[in-house]
């Protein structure tokens, strides 16, 4: 098997190095032999999250004094970048979004006694966390936001309904955004809140049969009459919209590094194919226009990856980067697209066969350009900013 590697960037030291290497030896080892097993269920077995919490891969970005590992947004990039090489990207979603999209809102924002009490089990794969945006009328709109949190001297009571949630069947640890001030405008009035999922107002409505990431469980779930405690509340009160705003920089980070990583493992199948293909008396690799498409979608590939790396030195710098990662979700995100749909052309009739790698690459690539963001959402976030 050829592998298709861009150039290491500068930017990472010999741990983030490091890193990498034992990333890919556990998605060699004991994602790559299991997953179509897991592709058929619909699910991840809860012992990958405790073997890759018990590594220290799904607390990384996390404070040390609460079992993470302290590092900042390459170590992000390079555990999403390895997950999605993997080629499930039902595993890799699954995973990234308890390491980096739900559990970060605790460690950015929450109280000593809150991350206490959640982040080592997270940190550890032991407890699972999902974050609850989305509902059936308001997705990269959040503002449009209708779930309702309301105020009792007990603390908050919670109802509405949230969808496509990652993690929603099997998570424990859910971040939900609802709405406290009914009178106020837009953005403003929303707030964040810890759910634990033994919560009895909690219920799973259902469970997702999807075109892509097949093995990962995605939800519909419903807050009825749901009782919280006044510490639930996460962060100041009617901050949520910014925060949630400030969390989907990361977010559309790691989509960037889940794109690379599939670009390359895409790439790498495809010219292994190609060369043992043939066609015409001669290996399709033999062929000038299969070779040029291939380097084109490598060189657009290797561009995006390249961006994905800008980006996560300019979140460490604590620079603005809302254009940048904008700008980093829509092409990556596309660029995506045009390599899948590449390698399956290329691939011919063995492309459209369920159970063929890049088949399956082809459709879990798909969610990339609507989740986190629309490509057309991001780009009005770039026209802003020009």
């Amino acid at each position: 098997m050829t592998e298709f590697e861009f150039l290491e960037p500068d930017l990472l030291d010999e741990d983030l190095r490091m890193v990498r290497e034992q990333v890919r030896r556990f998605v060699r080892e004991r994602i790559v032999p299991f997953a179509d097993a897991w592709e058929v269920s619909g699910e991840i077995p809860r012992e990958l999250f405790r073997e890759l919490g018990g590594l220290g891969f799904l607390g990384m970005r996390h404070p040390v004094e609460y079992g993470g590992g302290g590092l900042g947004p390459l170590a992000s990039v390079v555990l999403g970048e390895e997950l999605a090489r993997s080629g499930y990207g039902g595993v890799a979603s699954a995973l990234t979004v308890h390491s980096d999209m739900s559990i970060g809102h605790i460690a950015h924002r929450g109280t000593h006694a809150q991350k206490l009490k959640y982040l080592p089990a997270a940190c550890a794969g032991e407890k699972v966390g999902a974050v609850c945006v989305t509902e059936p009328n308001a997705g990269s709109d959040v503002a449009g936001l209708k779930t309702r949190a309301q105020r009792t001297p007990e603390g908050w009571v919670l109802n509405g309904c949230k969808t496509f949630i990652t993690n929603g069947v099997y998570g424990d640890i859910f971040i939900v955004a609802a709405r406290t001030d009914p009178e106020a405008k837009g953005s403003r009035g929303i707030s964040l809140f810890i759910v634990d999922k033994e919560n009895p107002g909690l219920k799973i409505a259902r469970k997702f049969d999807k075109h892509g990431w097949r093995s990962s469980d995605t939800a519909e779930l419903f807050f009825d009459d749901l009782k919280l405690a006044p510490e639930a509340l996460l962060g100041e009160e009617g901050k949520g919209f910014y925060y949630i705003m400030s969390t989907f920089q990361n977010e559309r980070l790691v989509v960037g590094a889940l794109a690379s990583g599939t670009c390359a493992r895409a790439i790498e199948l495809t010219v292994d194919y190609v060369r043992q293909r043939e066609a015409f008396g001669k290996s399709l690799w033999d062929q000038q226009v299969v070779r040029n498409k291939l380097s084109w979608v490598a060189s657009k590939a290797a561009a995006a990856r390249a961006l994905t790396y800008q980006c996560a030195q300019m979140i460490a710098e604590g620079k603005d980067t809302v254009r940048e990662v904008s700008m980093l979700k829509a092409f990556a995100a596309e660029t995506l697209q045009e390599v899948v749909h590449t390698c399956l052309q290329l691939h011919g009739g063995t492309g459209f066969i369920i159970g063929t790698p890049v088949e399956r690459m082809a459709r879990d690539a798909r969610i990339l350009t609507i989740g986190g963001g629309a490509t057309e959402v991001m780009l009005e976030e770039v026209a802003k900013r020009m």
